[in-house]
């Protein structure tokens, strides 16, 4: 797959029976002799002559994303660093198992409800907001975490705005109180889970060496009982140690989970965990073995909720292009607990996302930011038929460690545009569900 998916032209790639243009993820059905020409003019390297068949197919428009970044972008979503503490002690966490490489924290009240006042300061009725909770581990600060989703859902009702909720938690201190809350809330609660007993406990341990797995299928069985507004759904951060992922997805799914993801670890702050070629590549054969199934499973009208997949294909049919990977910097920032703002819940405490705090977004900043990560300013990236389904890599991932996930990106990306064409065939009505 990582041979059949490597870069020959910016312009066009093929996958399975299907002609990817990037410009505008546009996915086009070809019969087998515009395949082979198409395929030996990719290989020729030539891309006047590329261009030119191209156009003689219909299928060439002007260019639908330009050099200009992003600029000073209206705030929908933040997420609130509300304990930079955790009870873990997850040698590849992000945030240094919790406290972000400082003195344990958790976010103070008043710090909360003003960066809830900036969410919504210039949102027009109509309009959507979203209000995240993360850590560390954020139930340790459960009081901080109700008090400004009541604030958010009172000014949202006022404003006319719709305004959702999630957390990621790692299960351990959830109760049944806390799936009341969220159910009536509807948060999305993600719950992390790095595989199935021991193999999530050589990962996720608590600090004192004592697996945690027990606990969390424990805690999290109520909130999977009565998960309705609320969904509950797992993700699962993959190393070199829990390369299992067809037993974890299935066990997961079978215990009740909403969705189950999967996420290689790219950068670690200790190097701890990290995912090289070789294992890079075996996750990506088990990605797709996993991919395989889910499209078994959709086409004999059964749920597999392969969160990777699904959000993969929709993107697709939507024929989302972006120059960047995600919102960070821009429509969504972090907080850290002392109310500084970051481009996303990575870079707390990172001056390189350093983004003014919740009393005033830093333009300035911000905006030279989106000037420098836009992806049309990233190499290899010029060159690169994913570029706008990939937007140039996770920008914490890429700053610490570089872009050392291309192939798999590019392999999985490979597979899930010729996987579009075969569910588009067997089951068109599934892109039209919720």
């Amino acid at each position: 797959m990582i041979a059949a998916s490597a870069p020959r032209s910016p312009s066009a790639h093929l996958a399975g029976n299907a002609l990817f243009l990037p410009n505008g993820s546009r996915v086009f059905e070809i019969d087998d002799e515009t395949f082979a020409s198409l395929d030996a003019l990719l290989d020729s390297g030539d891309e006047d002559a590329i261009g030119q068949r191209l156009r003689a197919l219909g299928v060439d428009v002007p260019p639908l994303i330009d050099d200009v970044p992003v600029s000073s972008p209206p705030l929908r979503a933040l997420s609130l660093a509300v304990a930079q503490k955790c009870n873990l002690g997850c040698t590849y966490c992000y945030a240094q198992q919790g406290d972000f490489g400082g003195a344990a924290k958790n976010m103070p009240l008043d710090v909360a409800l003003d960066a809830v006042d900036l969410l919504f300061r210039d949102v027009a009725p109509g309009e959507r907001v979203n209000l995240s909770f993360l850590g560390g581990e954020p139930l340790i600060n459960r009081m901080v975490i109700r008090a400004a989703t009541e604030r958010a859902e009172k000014i949202a009702e006022e404003r006319g705005v719709r305004a959702t909720f999630s957390i990621t938690t790692n299960g351990t201190l959830l109760t049944e109180d806390d799936g009341a809350f969220f159910e009536q809330h509807g948060f999305a609660v993600t719950i992390s889970i790095d595989g199935i007993g021991d193999v999530h406990d050589a990962q996720r341990s608590f600090k004192g060496g004592n697996g945690s797995f027990a606990r969390i299928m424990a805690n999290a069985a109520p909130l999977l009982a009565t998960q309705r507004r609320m969904q509950v759904s797992a993700r699962v951060t993959v190393t070199p140690r829990n390369l299992v992922l067809r037993e974890t997805i299935d066990t997961l799914i079978a215990l009740g989970f909403h969705s189950v993801g999967f996420s290689p670890m790219l950068a670690s702050p200790t190097g701890s965990g990290e995912m090289d070629d070789a294992a890079l590549e075996s996750m990506l054969d088990q990605m797709i073995a996993c991919g395989e199934e889910f499209e078994r499973r959709l086409i004999a009208g059964q749920r597999y909720p392969f969160a990777n997949i699904v959000n993969a294909l929709r993107e697709i049919h939507k024929g989302t292009h972006r120059p960047y990977p995600c919102g960070a910097g821009a429509g969504y920032l972090g907080v850290s607990a002392d109310g500084d703002l970051a481009a996303c819940h990575r870079f707390v405490g990172d001056e390189a996302g350093a983004m003014g705090n919740v009393a005033a977004i830093d333009r300035t900043k911000q905006n030279a930011w989106l000037a420098e990560r836009h992806v049309h300013q990233q190499e290899p990236c010029n060159s690169c038929w994913a570029r706008y389904l990939c937007g140039g890599g996770c920008h914490h991932e890429v700053l610490a460690r570089g872009r050392t996930a291309c192939d798999y990106v590019r392999g999985w990306l490979h597979y899930c545009i010729g996987a579009y064409s075969r569910v588009l065939n067997a089951r068109p009505d599934w892109f039209g569900e919720p």
